[in-house]
Formats: structure tokens, C-alpha cells, sequence
């Protein structure tokens, strides 16, 4: 910095209206967008070959969510007259108009990346997915054989005349649409569900083959596709009758629910009364093959009561997130090298340590995590050892997915039923497509005399804590686990986020007071040191922004660092447009979905935009603020969007100890700023390309970094 540093404050900032909606990025086109780089990774030949599969079965789950709740609830939309604008000026017509062409090519991209690309690939290394047709006369044999013994019996076919009306066609389902000719010379109508109970890919035994130089049998696995082999033993399911054609065809309904919880007496039982009603919900996508009738599609069109414009004529595979089980397959030469999560060295022996010193230890500094290069196993002890120590009196957890067995549940179950203790639980039942999941826990939680809550009126609870409150002598000592991720066993070694442990006596009183507000009656307005959404954590931002803004028109320079997985918020986009007129730098790493265009001349020169989609899922929220050297973090639950924002109750959480702010800032964050492999920059329209290493600099992959780190930590190199 220079002796006499250039003010800012009287800098000439344009006249711009901020609020103009071609500064702004449509969310739905935006979500898109991210589909494309996630099917980048199975386009891209450096990955593993089962990886590139697996990317493929993502973006076709992907979708699935995305036509089951976006375009679901911009058809509502619609169709109730809605011309209200975002704030890029769209109306909900417009943007399902905007959708349609988009999402087809990406559908048909991902298709020619199955067919062109993949299919060969997998091949050449003994993996063969065949038509029907393909098969040996052996093979065939076989297949038939498991078409008798287990398909057969699980299937119904569904006949449509005037005695037997359209069948209702259930949500993500595969079907067959069969047509006959009795021996009256009578066309008739079918129709087959695909059971979605036995596997999509059917492996078939392989017939013998050669054997390689060194007399062993070469390993290959042969599959054909369910739906084929079902349509090849069509005459098992009509005898007597000729089997004129059958062609499949994939449904997805809207699943976007609204949950009314003003007219609700019983949360629980509305919950329950909705995720029953989304099977029933208006089709918004029909995937149907090119090979299909025009007859038969004006027939199916006519009953399921599609919008000919939500119809999407694609080659096989309609369903391409059954692709997933193809990644089962034993071949970890195809697969990413596995690795083994480090454990921080205090916490190291956890099984072995009594529960008086794990809390000891925990008094004594707070203590990061950073999935999935660091275990979820201390989390899971943590909550172990408190439901099983006498000293631990009560134990206060937010659950928003938490999957199946899992083991932090049945601590919390342990605590109460094995050692009485005061457990209290918040299960949120509106986690989207976790409702059923959340209904089953909270059910046996209630049973078992937890005390469970499902949240505050009109709120979604989103945020990640645990609290522990412990008797240590004449004293009581609080310890508090605050994360970015779920409490998920699972998917913490899929997706990358932060956790924290601290017994921290203000943050450990804004958790009580956060448990207070979510499970009683509570109008707490301010926090010693937790920024909680809706209450205090937008005005927050605003100021650590504004002070951004103030330390740079003061010559002190100004830096913002957010990592996140969406930035749809206007108010953040505007403060963040304002902060760059001003001359802030801004780096954001936003994973998935940006409203922000960065690179605009004199409105977002200073803003760079960077996604990562690799390995692992970036899920982590991490906010830095440079603040004139003293620098401020914050991590948690909240992305910056309205629904985070304004909607939901979410955590974000102080990191104040210094090594561990510099351990962010320069291993975590400027690790991902230095990506130029797996990273891409965004453009001020909307497209994202690679950022390519420079001549001469070393290739850095955050997520591989990030594994070697922990292979180091642990010396399993």
C-alpha cells in the first residue's frame, strides 16, 4: 500500500440503476446451467469411467427434482394467473417457455454422452450394457429364465377399454404402453408399470468366452435393460393375444407442496396427507422414445392430461438416474482412488477415551471438521458419549436429514430410553423428499419420550446444531457442535462441509436461546454471537458489507470471500454490486446457483465468480470479510437466497480462533480460488468456462489437495 493511499469516497460511481433486471440471472435458468457442468464431469475423460456414469445418473436425478418442484411450481403459477416478474423480469409462462428448449438439449447432450461415449468406453473394459437383441442365444436364455423366475411375477398389466379405465400413472414411473389384437381381429390397450423394486440394469450371466494369455477367464458383466427384457416376454402376460407393439414412456408429476399450516391442527398429520396427495399431482414431463406412434402419443397425452409442449421425445434411456447401479460394479479401477478420513489429533482413540476427557478436551479449544477429508466419526462419539455420560443432563438437536440407521438418532433414542436424560428434539418434516424419512424418526422419537418439535409457524428450520449441557462440579458447562451439513452419516462422506466444536459460553447461551425459540414461545431479537435467519443474520450481513465499503473508500482496502451453494438473494446481489462499484474485491464460490453477473463494467468489474463441481459435493458456507485485518468468519447453515434468508431458521456461527481463521482463509479458501482443474469461471452472460492453469503453474485440484492433506495428517501416504 502506498504512503498516501487513494480515497474512494469521492469516486464517481455511474448512475446505475441496481435493481434493473438484465443485471440479474433467471434462477431456474441459472439451476440449469449447473445440470450442464455436472454432465461436463461424465464428458470428461479424465475421470474414472464409473465416475462419468455416475454424473450422468446425477443429472438425470437432477432433473427429476427439477421438473417435480420447479417447473412443478411455475406451472401453478401459471395457471393461476401469476404475472408477477423476478428480478431478471420474467413471468412464470416466460420462464417455462425459457425452460423447454434448454432442458431438451441437455436431455439429448446427456443421452449422446451415454450412446457415443460411455457405452463404447464401457465396453472396451469388459462392461456391457445390450439391447435385447444383442444378447447370445445363451445369454438370452438366461435372461429369460430371471424374466419367468422374478420379473414375471411382480408385474400387472393394466388393460384400458370401456370396463377398465386409464390407470393412475404413479410419480417417476417407467411404463410400457402395449397394444394387442384379440382374436376378433379387436386392438386393445395396456398399460405396464416397470417395477421400480427390482433392479433397472439386469445383470446377465455371460456366456462362455476365451480365456486371456495367462488361462484365466477374463471378468466382463453383460446387463440389458428391464424395460427390454420385459417387452421381449410380452406374450407371457397375453396369452393368446398378438403383441402389435409396446413402447415405454416415463412420467413425472408435480411435487412442489404448499404446506398450509395456518389451517393445521396437526402438523405431523398434514405432512403426512400432502407427501400422499404429490402422487397425485398435475404431469409436468413425459420422456417418450422416438420410435413411439403418433396415435399412441395423442392417446397418452389425451389421458394423462400433458401439455404437448411437456413432452420430450428422447432416445433410451428415458430414466437415466437408474444408470446409478452400474456404479456398484466391482471394478475399483474404474472408480475414483479411495481414501481414508483423518481424525484431528485430540480426538484421535475417541472409542478408547473416557467421557470426562473427551469433554475435556473439548473445553480446552474448540475443534474444526472438514468433511469428508476429516471423519464424521467424532460427531457421532460426541453424541454417543453424551447420552451415555451421568454428568450430561439434558441434549437439544436440530434433525433435517438424517437418512436411514442412523446412528445419531439412535443416540438420542439411547440417551432418553437407557439413561433418562432430557432430550429434545427438533425434526423438521418439511425436508423436501425427506418428509416420509423425517415422519418415521419423529414418530419413534415421541414414542420413546423425547421431546419433539417441528419447528416455528410459516419457517422451515435449516440450521445444524447440537447441544449438550453438561454438570461438571457446582458448575454447568454447555458444548455445542454447529455444522454446515446435515447430521448424516452418509452423505458426510459425499459431500464436502464444516463442523465445529465449542464450549464457547456465549455461543453455547445463543444455542439455549435458539432451542427456546424454536420449541417455545421465544420473540428473541438479538444473539451474543450467532447470526440466526430470519432475526438477525440479513441486517448483519448488510453491515459487515457496508464496512467492506467503508474500509476501502478509507484507503484500507476491502475483501469479501462467500463460498456457498446459491446466490439468488436481490438485496445481497444489489449490496454486493454496490460493494464493487466501491472497489471491493469479491470472490465467490458459489457451487450451483448465481443471479449475480460478475465482470459487468462499472457495476461488478471486481466481482469473480468461481464453480466447483468435482468429486465430492460442495456443500460447505463459509463467509469471510477481510475487515482491515481483522478478519471475520462466519460458516453455517444459510445460503443467500429469500427462502434462506426469509424462510427458514438458519445458523451462522463466529470462528474466532485465530490459527483456525488462518487455516480457512489460506488452506481452505485460497485453495479453492487457486483451482484450475475442476473450477469454472463465470461470465457476465451467464456461461461458465474452465479456468486454465497458467504457463508454468502447477495444476491444482482442490478436492485432490484436499485428500492428500488428510492422507498426510493421518501418514497414510
Amino acid at each position: 500500500m502506498s504512503e498516501n493511499p487513494v480515497s474512494t469516497e469521492d469516486m464517481q460511481i455511474p448512475d446505475i440503476d441496481l435493481d434493473a433486471p438484465e443485471l440479474y440471472i433467471n434462477r431456474e435458468l441459472g439451476l440449469l446451467q449447473f445440470q450442464w457442468r455436472v454432465l461436463e464431469e461424465a464428458l470428461d475423460e479424465h475421470n474414472p469411467l464409473l465416475e462419468r456414469v455416475k454424473f450422468l445418473a446425477i443429472v438425470g436425478s437432477n432433473l427429476e427434482e427439477f421438473f417435480m418442484v420447479r417447473v412443478g411450481g411455475l406451472r401453478m403459477q401459471r395457471d393461476t394467473g401469476v404475472t408477477s416478474l423476478t428480478a431478471d423480469g420474467m413471468t412464470p409462462a416466460r420462464q417455462l417457455a425459457e425452460i423447454r428448449p434448454k432442458a431438451q438439449e441437455l436431455m439429448e447432450t446427456a443421452r449422446a454422452c451415454w450412446l457415443n461415449s460411455l457405452i463404447p468406453q464401457l465396453r472396451s473394459n469388459g462392461i456391457f450394457v445390450l439391447n435385447y437383441n444383442e444378447l447370445s442365444p445363451k445369454q438370452r436364455e438366461n435372461a429369460d429364465n430371471y424374466f419367468h423366475e422374478v420379473i414375471y411375477p411382480v408385474l400387472t398389466p393394466l388393460a384400458v377399454d370401456p370396463g377398465h379405465p386409464f390407470p393412475h400413472i404413479s410419480n417417476l414411473s417407467l411404463n410400457l404402453a402395449v397394444r394387442v389384437r384379440g382374436k376378433d381381429g379387436q386392438k386393445r390397450f395396456a398399460r405396464i408399470k416397470v417395477p421400480p423394486s427390482l433392479p433397472q440394469m439386469v445383470p446377465i450371466k455371460r456366456s462362455s468366452g476365451g480365456v486371456r494369455s495367462d488361462g484365466t477367464a477374463p471378468k466382463r458383466h453383460y446387463f440389458v435393460a428391464l424395460d427390454q427384457l420385459i417387452k421381449a416376454n410380452l406374450a407371457a402376460m397375453f396369452p393368446g393375444m398378438e403383441i402389435l407393439d409396446a413402447h415405454s414412456f416415463h412420467i413425472t408429476r408435480n411435487s412442489d407442496m404448499e404446506i398450509q399450516e395456518l389451517e393445521a391442527l396437526d402438523l405431523l398429520d398434514t405432512i403426512e396427507e400432502s407427501v400422499r396427495k404429490r402422487r397425485f399431482g398435475a404431469v409436468v414431463r413425459m420422456l417418450v422414445q422416438p420410435d413411439m406412434p403418433a396415435d399412441i402419443k395423442k392417446f397418452l397425452i389425451e389421458n394423462l392430461k400433458v401439455d404437448p409442449n411437456d413432452v420430450y421425445v428422447l432416445h433410451p434411456p428415458l430414466v437415466t438416474s437408474s444408470l446409478m447401479e452400474l456404479t456398484r460394479i466391482d471394478r475399483p479401477d474404474l472408480k475414483d482412488k479411495p481414501f481414508f478420513p483423518a481424525i484431528p489429533q485430540p480426538l484421535r482413540n475417541l472409542a478408547d477415551l473416557e467421557d470426562e476427557q473427551l469433554f475435556g478436551i473439548l473445553r480446552q479449544k474448540n475443534i474444526l471438521l472438514h468433511h469428508p477429508y476429516d471423519s464424521f466419526g467424532p460427531v457421532v462419539e460426541f453424541l454417543r458419549s453424551a447420552a451415555r455420560d451421568p454428568n450430561v443432563l439434558a441434549m437439544k438437536q436440530t434433525l433435517y436429514r438424517v437418512g436411514k440407521n442412523s446412528p445419531v438418532v439412535k443416540s438420542l433414542l439411547e440417551a432418553s430410553r437407557e439413561y433418562g436424560k432430557q432430550v429434545a428434539v427438533l425434526v423438521e418434516l418439511k425436508a423436501r423428499f425427506d418428509e416420509e424419512s423425517n415422519i418415521i424418526w419423529a414418530k419413534l422419537l415421541e414414542t420413546e419420550g423425547v421431546h419433539v418439535t417441528y419447528g416455528l409457524l410459516g419457517l422451515k428450520t435449516h440450521s445444524k446444531v447440537a447441544l449438550v449441557v453438561r454438570k461438571e462440579g457446582n458448575h454447568i458447562h454447555r458444548y455445542v457442535h454447529l455444522g454446515t451439513g446435515n447430521y448424516n452419516h452418509i452423505t458426510a462422506n459425499l459431500y464436502e462441509d464444516l463442523g465445529m466444536f465449542t464450549c464457547d459460553e456465549e455461543i453455547g447461551a445463543d444455542a439455549s436461546d435458539l432451542f427456546n425459540y424454536l420449541t417455545g414461545y421465544s420473540t428473541r431479537e438479538t444473539y451474543r454471537k450467532l447470526l440466526v435467519a430470519p432475526v438477525n443474520l440479513r441486517s448483519r450481513f448488510v453491515e459487515l458489507i457496508n464496512q467492506e465499503i467503508e474500509h476501502t473508500r478509507q484507503g484500507r482496502g476491502g475483501h469479501i470471500i462467500f463460498k456457498m451453494n446459491s446466490l439468488v438473494d436481490p438485496p445481497m446481489i444489489r449490496q454486493l454490486y454496490e460493494a464493487s462499484q466501491a472497489g471491493v474485491k469479491i470472490d465467490l464460490v458459489v457451487r450451483g446457483i448465481c443471479c449475480l453477473r460478475p465482470g459487468m463494467p462499472g457495476i461488478s468489474d471486481n466481482i469473480r465468480v468461481t464453480s466447483i463441481v468435482g468429486r465430492f459435493l460442495e456443500h460447505s458456507r463459509i463467509y469471510y470479510f477481510h475487515n482491515a485485518g481483522d478478519e471475520k468468519i462466519y460458516m453455517g447453515s444459510a445460503d443467500l437466497m429469500p427462502r434462506n434468508l426469509n424462510q427458514r431458521v438458519e445458523v451462522l456461527f463466529p470462528v474466532e480462533d485465530e490459527k483456525m481463521i488462518r487455516y480457512l482463509h489460506d488452506e481452505i479458501l485460497c485453495t479453492y480460488l487457486s483451482d484450475n482443474v475442476k473450477a469454472r469461471q463465470m461470465h457476465a452472460d451467464g456461461t461458465y468456462t474452465y479456468r486454465k492453469a497458467k504457463s508454468g503453474d502447477p495444476l491444482v485440484n482442490a478436492q485432490e489437495v484436499f485428500i492428500q492433506r488428510a492422507r498426510e495428517r493421518m501418514g497414510n501416504e
